[in-house]
């Protein structure tokens, strides 16, 4: 398994991250558990920051808060001075809560309620970002009606198919995202907008999908969204003050993986926007999530039963599964792993890693190379910074794992275990379906 960001392996042949070994932290939180390397994330964002700060274009960074959620997540992203990218009315609440400015929060989304757009509104979120006509109207009636004036960007669908998994390409002319460019629908859009007292439009916004290797899609969907600007100064004076290309930097799960560096990315975006723009540039936006947080997140399991098919396969399964990370059923994604309590053993066994839910899909890895694999063994699947805990779920009752952030010897316990008890708190049983005490004769 490849270490990334502060792990190593240390004196006791043990997986190390922000100088705590992983066996003792499995002994401290119990299993499954995420951990997070907050070194790791910090300096994605900076690295990120400083690649932008080196070009001669207005640039912003957003963190998309899809990607990994929390108080605690907000709070680093608020103290790195990016914005904040929410997709719905729970992203926004956690954003509040844990004290994170509201001008600095965008709202994306393609449905979203009049109840969430009344909370944008009255917590003075920097834009909304309006997705069709439908949310237009409807935006356009609640600012009327709640007195105020809202500043917008529009999700424009640049009709470029992102080289990725079909079910994360967002970007493509058939797609539930954003106004459509080959139509008209994005240009009869800005002309509805211009006529509103209680709308302002300050720019656009594109996102083409996500873990994306090819720098040329990026190249395309900017190209054809500068077409779209050209044509908006010359046919209604209109001219962005935001650009927001979006997100969707590939990151390394695998050595099949061979992402461009970020440096890389920024300068031919640079380059795009610099012949575009000779005079006159609107802001840059970005906003990685998975880039920031997917290589900083590792999850840890405890090794259970195993079963072995003599000259087919060995599962060996774990305390967690597709419960607490969907993604390889989902999308085929690719992990790598390794035994965190014994990290300098040969691995010389091929074995597959199951969970434990009752689905034949529940597979995280199908072939890994582990040292024997031992019940009680530590397994560390490392990349799972990213849409883990955020898609987790109770599936066959088991309750979500908690989110230790991990820096410099601390491990601080930042989303606690679920229990039992609390998988049962929102359930109700009808009267008539309550046991009746029976008086006896």
């Amino acid at each position: 398994m490849y270490l990334h960001g502060t792990a190593k392996i240390n004196p006791d042949g043990n997986l190390e991250i922000g100088s705590c070994d992983t066996t003792q932290l499995v002994k401290q939180f119990g299993s499954p558990l995420y951990v997070m390397d907050e070194t790791n994330i910090r300096n994605q964002m900076r690295r990120l920051k400083s690649a932008c700060e080196q070009t001669s274009i207005p640039y912003r960074v957003a963190y998309a808060s899809k990607a990994f959620n929390t108080l605690a997540m907000c709070r680093i992203v608020e103290e790195e001075g990016y914005l904040l990218d929410v997709v719905s009315g729970g992203e926004l609440y956690t954003a509040i809560q844990a004290g994170f400015p509201a001008e600095r929060i965008y709202f994306h989304g393609n449905n979203k309620s009049t109840e969430e757009l009344r909370e944008a509104i009255n917590h003075g979120v920097k834009y909304i970002v309006v997705d069709n006509m439908v949310e237009l109207t409807m935006l356009e009636d609640l600012a009327s009606e709640m007195g105020k004036i809202v500043p917008i960007l529009f999700r424009i669908t640049p009709g470029v198919e992102a080289h990725t998994h079909n079910f994360v390409q967002t970007g493509q002319e058939d797609s539930k995202f954003g106004f459509d460019l080959s139509s008209g629908q994005a240009n009869q859009a800005v002309q509805y907008v211009l006529g509103s007292s209680s709308l302002l439009l300050k720019g656009f916004h594109s996102h083409i999908g996500s873990q994306i290797f090819d720098a040329d899609a990026f190249a395309v969907a900017i190209n054809r969204l500068v077409e779209l600007i050209h044509e908006c100064h010359k046919e209604y004076a209109f001219f962005p003050t935001v650009l927001n290309i979006g997100g969707g930097f590939g990151i390394r799960y695998t050595e099949q993986d061979t992402p461009r560096s970020i440096e890389e990315i920024i300068q031919g975006i640079t380059a795009i926007i610099e012949k575009a723009f000779p005079e006159r540039c609107p802001e840059i936006w970005l906003e990685p999530g998975r880039w920031i947080v997917g290589e900083s997140g590792t999850t840890l399991y405890t090794v259970g039963t195993m079963k072995e098919i003599p000259g087919v396969r060995k599962y060996v399964a774990v305390d967690g599964g597709i419960a607490d990370n969907p993604r390889p059923a989902l999308y085929d994604a690719k992990y790598e792993a390794m035994l965190a309590n014994r990290a300098n053993e040969e691995e010389t066994e091929l074995v597959s890693i199951a969970g434990k839910c009752c689905e034949s899909g529940d597979m995280l890895i199908w072939d890994v190379h582990l040292p024997p694999v031992k019940k009680g063994d530590i397994l560390a699947i490392s990349c799972t910074g990213a849409y883990n805990y955020s898609m987790a779920s109770n599936y066959n009752r088991l309750p979500k794992p908690a989110v230790v952030l991990v820096q410099n010897g601390r491990a601080e316990m930042i989303v606690e275990r679920e229990t039992y008890a609390d998988i049962l708190k929102k359930d109700k049983i009808p009267s008539r379906l309550l046991k009746q005490t029976v008086n006896p004769v």
